[in-house]
């Protein structure tokens, strides 16, 4: 198994970096494009919309194809990105809470799961645009939280977070790991090198408190997408969410904290001008 996960992991480096630092950014939209539209299509089984799954990816991704079209042609402008991002990070903060609290992921069926990947995806491709240096830093706030969470909440977790849907996470985990996004934040942000990104954004625009309430925001609504698809797979009866990475599960599994993020980080750096 191990051998699987390096190996996996390997490959997706070796697709995802160059699309990031060497290639136009079309290949990024379109790489991760396919990608989120796998991802539709794992949400919607989760679901037990079988028949529908085939449609959401073949939606998600006609739906993307003419959007990079339009990017490529004319870019996208802020009247379009903001509301897309502003709505799905509204949609998580209203609705993530509220279907762990009743234990049911289900709402919405396909469109719902399509519409936010969507966001997700459309997100990842603005935040390309900034940078290469943005886009990395916001998805490294999500992993700092995620790795911090993990080793703290094994040394110190005494408090489940959710037991019932994940019982692995505690509260000292996360508390763990909303320290170390801001900590880490707020040092990012006197990197010259990082001036560009979301930390440096924040304290320039706004002061570092304020930075650092924004940071552990994200880091908390990454554990709303985390437990989100944990209760999706245990509504379902299954383990992952799909077999296309081996050693991973799917590919829901490995960007599910990212779907509820990436919207709000892109609308971040678009209030902050």
């Amino acid at each position: 198994m191990l051998g699987k996960r390096v190996v996996t992991a390997l490959v997706l480096l070796a697709i995802l970096l160059p699309s990031i630092f060497v290639f136009p950014g079309w290949v990024w939209g379109a790489v991760t494009l396919v990608f989120l539209a796998a991802a539709a299509h794992e949400w919607s089984l989760l679901l037990g919309h079988r028949r529908s799954a085939l449609a959401a990816a073949a939606t998600l991704a006609a739906i993307g194809a003419a959007l990079l079209a339009w990017h490529e042609r004319a870019g996208w402008p802020a009247w379009f990105v903001l509301p897309v991002c502003a709505a799905a990070t509204i949609v998580w903060v209203a609705m993530g809470p509220q279907r762990l609290r009743r234990h049911d992921a289900r709402g919405g069926g396909w469109p719902l799961a399509a519409a936010l990947l969507l966001a997700c995806w459309i997100a990842l491709v603005g935040l390309r645009d900034i940078g290469a240096a943005a886009l990395l830093v916001a998805m490294a706030i999500i992993w700092v939280a995620d790795i911090a969470a993990y080793f703290v909440g094994r040394a110190l977790g005494r408090h489940k977070l959710a037991p019932a849907i994940s019982p692995g996470k505690s509260w000292e985990g996360a508390i763990g790991g909303f320290a170390a996004v801001a900590a880490l934040g707020l040092a990012a942000a006197a990197a010259p090198a990082l001036s560009h990104a979301l930390p440096a954004r924040l304290v320039a625009g706004w002061s570092a408190p304020v930075a650092a309430l924004a940071l552990v925001a994200i880091a908390a609504l990454s554990i709303v997408g985390d437990l989100h698809e944990s209760l999706l797979k245990r509504q379902a009866g299954v383990k992952d969410s799909g077999t296309l990475l081996p050693g991973h599960g799917g590919v829901l599994d490995r960007i599910d904290s990212l779907i509820p993020t990436m919207p709000a980080a892109m609308l971040l750096h678009r209030l902050l001008g």
